[in-house]
C-alpha cells in the first residue's frame, strides 16, 4: 500500500507511511467525537430512569460528571496526536519534496530545461507544492478517515436499527456520486486555471527580462495592456473553476441535509408505532447530527483531491524524469577529448551535429570555428555532458563521458561561455566559485591573472562589494574577466572557453589572452571564437558547418587547402578595413 500511496500522491516512502498514520489519527478522533453521544445517551438514560421510577436526580452526577470530563481529556489527547501525525508530518514531507524536486533537477540534463518554461517550473516548485501542503494537512488524510469512520459509524448503526440507519445514511451515497460525476468538469476547469496562472506569470517574468528593450522602443503601455487582459481571463478561469467546483459540492452537502429530515420523519413513525423507543430516537438524532459533519468533509475534501491531482501530475512528470548518472569516480588515463561520429539533435527530426569525430588532445589548443549555427557551442557543451549524444559516442582520456556521473565528470572541467552566470554575492564569493576551498590570496592571484584587479579595488568595497544579481553593476567586460577569473582558479585539465574574450576591449583581450596562454599549458583546451587572430596560434582548428565537420587540420594547412577556413580569413581581412563611409574596403 505504501508505494500505491507514493505513486499516487508523489509522496517519500516516509511520506506514505506518516500518510497512513494521519489517516489512522484522524478515523480515531472522528469515532472519538462519537463519545459526547454516549455521555448524552447515558444522562438521558439516567434521567429517564429517575422520573419513571422515582429517585435522586442528582444521584451519580459525580459519575457523570467525571465521565463528561474523562471523554474530553480524551478527545485533547486523540487531537493531540492527530495534529502531530497531521501538520507537523506534513510539513516534513513537505520539505523532503521540495529536497527531492531540486535533487532532481539537479541530475536532468540540459535538455530537460530547453523544453520546459522557466515560470512553469518555478509555479510546481512553489505553488504547486504550497498548494499540496494544504491538500495532506487539511484533506487527504481527512477524506479517507471521514469515509473509514463513517463506514464503521454506519455499520453500528445497522446493527444497531437497520431502519433508522437506512433513514440517516441513504442519502450519502446519492452525495458523493453527485461530487464525483463532477470530476472531468472540474478537471476541465482546473487545467484551464492553471495554464491561464502560466500565462501570467509567463508574461511578467518575460516583462521583467525584456524591460530595458520595451522602454527603449516604448513598448510598455502595449505590455500592460496585455498583462491586464491575461489577468483578467486568469481572474476568469479562477472563477468559473471555483463556481464548477462549488455547484457541485454545495449542492451535494445541500442534499445531505435531507438525511436529518428523512431521520426525523422514520423516527417519529417508529415511535408512534411503538418500534423505536423516544431515547434511540434521540440517539440517532444526536448521532446524525454529528455525522453529517464529517461526510461533509468528504464531499469537500473529494473536490479538493480532483483538483490536486493535476498538480500532483505535473510534479511527477519531474520526479519520473530519467536523470543522468554514471561512476563517481573517475581518473582518466589522459585528458583526451574524442568525438567520435556524434549525432545530437535538440528536438526529435532536427539535426545539430551530423557524423561529427575529431580530438582535442591534452597539451593543445583545439578551436572549434565556422558560421553561425553550425553546431561549435552544441559541440563545446556536449563535451561537458551537458547534454548526452544521439549518437556516437564522446571519450575523455578514452573514457565514454554518458558513463561518468555528470558532477563527477565536471571536476575536471573550467569552463568560461560566452553567457556569463554570476550570483548577487560579492566579487570575492563569485569567483571562489571556480574552487570553494581557495585562499583570499589564490582569489585575487587569479582576478589579477584574468585582468579584474584593477577595476575590483574601484567598486566601493573592492572584493567584498556586493555585484547584484547576475552581476547587474558590472559592464559585460568586467562580467566576462570575473568568469575568467573563476576558471582560471579552478585550474582543471580541462578547459572550455567560447567568445571567452567577445566582450573585452583591445588592451585588455591582449592581457587575457597572455594570461590565458601562460596558465592554460600542459591542459586541454576546447576554444570557441569567430575572429580569427583570436585562434591564430591554435594548435589545431575544427571548422563546422551546418553541423558537419568541413575541415580540420592546423592554422596552416587549413590555409594552403583553402575552402571555408580560408575564405572566413579573408573575409575577415576585408571587413577589418571597413569603416563607416564605406570606403575603407576599397
Amino acid at each position: 500500500m505504501t508505494k500505491k500511496l507514493q505513486h499516487l500522491f508523489a509522496l517519500s516512502e516516509r511520506g506514505a507511511k506518516d500518510l497512513v498514520k494521519a489517516v489512522l489519527w484522524c478515523f480515531v478522533c472522528n469515532v472519538g467525537l462519537m463519545l459526547p453521544v454516549g455521555v448524552v445517551m447515558a444522562v438521558m438514560t439516567h434521567l429517564l430512569g429517575v422520573m419513571e421510577h422515582g429517585g435522586d436526580v442528582m444521584d451519580g452526577f459525580w459519575v457523570y460528571t467525571g465521565g463528561g470530563i474523562a471523554v474530553v481529556a480524551l478527545l485533547f489527547v486523540l487531537h493531540y496526536f492527530q495534529y502531530a501525525a497531521l501538520y507537523l508530518a506534513t510539513y516534513q514531507e513537505s520539505a523532503s519534496r521540495r529536497i527531492s524536486l531540486a535533487e532532481t533537477l539537479r541530475r536532468l540534463p540540459l535538455s530537460f530545461f530547453g523544453n520546459r518554461d522557466l515560470s512553469d517550473l518555478t509555479a510546481t516548485m512553489i505553488a504547486d507544492c504550497s498548494d499540496l501542503d494544504q491538500m495532506f494537512s487539511h484533506y487527504v488524510p481527512q477524506l479517507f478517515a471521514s469515509i473509514l469512520s463513517t463506514t464503521f459509524i454506519g455499520i453500528c448503526m445497522f446493527l444497531w436499527d437497520w431502519r433508522m440507519a437506512l433513514a440517516v445514511l441513504w442519502v450519502l451515497p446519492v452525495a458523493v456520486l453527485l461530487t464525483a460525476g463532477s470530476k472531468r468538469l472540474q478537471d476541465t476547469f482546473g487545467t484551464k486555471n492553471i495554464l491561464a496562472k502560466r500565462s501570467v506569470t509567463e508574461h511578467i517574468q518575460e516583462g521583467l527580462e525584456t524591460i530595458r528593450d520595451r522602454r527603449a522602443c516604448s513598448r510598455q503601455e502595449a505590455y500592460l495592456k496585455e498583462l491586464d487582459s491575461r489577468l483578467v481571463a486568469m481572474e476568469h478561469s479562477a472563477i468559473r473553476s471555483e463556481l464548477a467546483t462549488g455547484v457541485f459540492v454545495c449542492s451535494a452537502q445541500a442534499f445531505l441535509r435531507l438525511g436529518l429530515a428523512t431521520t426525523v420523519l422514520t423516527g417519529s413513525a417508529l415511535m408512534l408505532s411503538g418500534g423505536l423507543s423516544f431515547l434511540y430516537f434521540l440517539g440517532f438524532l444526536f448521532a446524525a447530527a454529528r455525522l453529517y459533519d464529517p461526510l461533509g468533509l468528504v464531499l469537500q475534501n473529494i473536490a479538493a483531491t480532483f483538483n490536486a491531482k493535476l498538480k500532483i501530475e505535473r510534479m511527477r512528470a519531474i520526479l519520473e524524469q530519467p536523470v543522468q548518472q554514471g561512476a563517481e569516480h573517475f581518473t582518466p588515463k589522459n585528458y583526451d577529448i574524442t568525438f567520435d561520429h556524434v549525432r545530437f539533435a535538440y528536438h526529435q527530426g532536427e539535426g545539430v551535429l551530423e557524423d561529427v569525430s575529431f580530438t582535442a588532445k591534452q597539451g593543445e589548443v583545439t578551436a572549434l570555428i565556422g558560421p553561425s549555427g553550425g553546431g561549435k557551442s552544441t559541440a563545446c557543451k556536449l563535451a561537458a555532458r551537458f547534454w548526452d549524444v544521439s549518437g556516437g559516442k564522446i571519450t575523455l582520456g578514452g573514457t565514454d563521458i554518458s558513463t561518468v556521473d555528470p558532477e563527477t565528470l565536471l571536476r575536471h572541467y573550467a569552463m568560461v561561455f560566452q553567457d556569463v552566470v554570476l550570483f548577487r554575492d560579492t566579487v570575492m564569493e563569485n569567483i571562489r566559485l571556480g574552487r570553494r576551498d581557495a585562499t583570499d590570496e589564490e582569489v585575487m592571484a587569479a582576478a589579477k591573472a584574468a585582468q579584474c584587479d584593477e577595476f575590483i579595488h574601484q567598486l566601493p568595497q573592492g572584493y567584498q562589494t556586493v555585484i547584484g544579481e547576475n552581476g547587474s553593476t558590472l559592464s559585460g567586460g568586467e562580467r566576462q574577466r570575473i568568469s575568467i577569473a573563476r576558471a582560471l582558479l579552478k585550474d582543471a585539465p580541462v578547459v572550455l572557453l567560447d567568445e571567452a574574450t567577445a566582450s573585452l576591449d583591445v588592451e585588455n583581450e591582449s592581457a587575457v589572452q597572455t594570461a590565458l596562454s601562460r596558465l592554460l599549458r600542459g591542459k586541454t583546451v576546447l576554444i570557441i571564437a569567430h575572429r580569427m587572430r583570436t585562434v591564430a596560434g591554435a594548435d589545431r582548428i575544427v571548422v563546422l558547418a551546418e553541423g558537419r565537420v568541413a575541415q580540420q587540420g592546423t592554422p596552416a594547412e587549413l590555409m594552403a587547402e583553402g575552402g571555408l577556413y580560408r575564405r572566413m580569413a579573408e573575409l575577415q581581412s576585408q571587413s577589418a578595413a571597413w569603416t563607416l563611409g564605406g570606403s575603407g574596403a576599397e
